[in-house]
């Protein structure tokens, strides 16, 4: 068992997925040391936390970039536990896919090789169902045993960073001492507890302002950002999860953009009134079954409907004063 007084550490504790990941940890009681790639990001971070309900007293900010050494001994020093959250994640894919692979695996490879390095006891890595599924299967069902082929013909470079990111993870941490537990979220959505936007929000963003006037042709599982949270804190607290990956995502079929349109046009009326209607021309693409049995059954999760995440993800960014109308 780790030592309730020794900080835990948050990589990228500014971002979206990272705020609620230290607000759950301070509400715990836990001391918190989050990584930030600047310290002017520190402002913005403690008022996040403090907005997810929690008192940012315990927390430490530091600075770390992923793609330099400097920092990243003293960020893990007397660390006992690492949530690696830190990872780029693009609006739109870049035209050179190396500028988010090289980040995404060298990053991933510097932090884990810090945590092992310095005695660590786990490290809980947000990974994506984008290093699961995005290699095509004729049922089109994954669970953790799948995995994406970084070779698959016309791969986004997105997904091709997150399955090289984590094979390498696991290949690092092979033998060593500290245990490595990866979440796979899907798409993930929920309330924001900053004013900066990540590329999923910015999308919920643009159905409810009218920028997104036609839906992009797509199929994807949600996962609430909440409830990812609440898994990595599960899957670094419980033995049995050591050497595994869990999928996180809400229960439910996988959703389209024309779909999570119309749940915001339902419940949220005249916010929502220029969410898109029609879908992007195209072939039908491949409706996901995707599996949360691992983390329901081994750790106890209970994720919120698709429904609440979406409306709350709409209400969130009313509240933050972040829509026009």
């Amino acid at each position: 068992m780790s030592n309730p007084t020794n900080p835990v550490l948050v990589t990228g504790g500014s971002g979206y997925l990272g705020t609620h990941v230290v607000a759950a940890l301070l509400r715990e009681g836990r001391p918190v040391r989050a990584t930030v790639r600047s310290l002017s990001r520190e402002a913005g971070l403690r008022e996040a936390v403090r907005r997810g309900g929690a008192d940012d007293a315990g927390l430490e900010v530091v600075a770390a970039d992923l793609m330099a050494d400097d920092g990243w001994k003293a960020a893990v020093a007397g660390v006992e536990e690492v949530h690696h959250v830190a990872s780029p994640i693009p609006v739109a894919q870049p035209a050179d896919p190396d500028e988010l692979i090289v980040p995404a695996r060298e990053g991933t490879l510097r932090v884990l090789g810090a945590a092992r390095d310095a005695g660590a006891r786990r490290v809980v890595l947000t990974s994506s169902f984008a290093a699961i599924g995005y290699t095509p299967k004729p049922d089109a069902d994954y669970t953790e045993a799948d995995w994406t082929d970084p070779d698959t013909p016309g791969l986004a470079p997105y997904p091709r960073s997150k399955a090289i990111a984590e094979r390498a993870a696991w290949d690092l941490m092979a033998g060593a001492a500290t245990e490595l537990v990866v979440v796979n979220p899907t798409a993930i959505f929920g309330p924001t507890l900053s004013p900066v936007l990540g590329a999923s929000m910015a999308l919920i963003k643009a159905m409810l302002d009218g920028t997104m006037s036609v839906a992009p042709r797509a199929r994807f599982g949600v996962a609430d950002v909440r409830d990812v949270a609440d898994l990595h804190l599960r899957a670094m607290a419980a033995p049995q999860a050591a050497g595994k990956r869990f999928l996180a995502l809400t229960d439910g079929p996988a959703l389209s953009f024309v779909e999570v349109a119309a749940i915001l046009r339902d419940r949220l009326g005249d916010l929502a009134a220029l969410a898109p209607t029609a879908e992007a021309d195209g072939p039908e693409p491949p409706r996901p079954v995707i599996h949360n049995d691992r983390a329901r059954e081994e750790l106890g999760w209970r994720p919120r409907p698709a429904e609440a995440t979406i409306v709350e993800s709409a209400e969130s960014l009313r509240d933050l004063g972040l829509l026009d109308r």
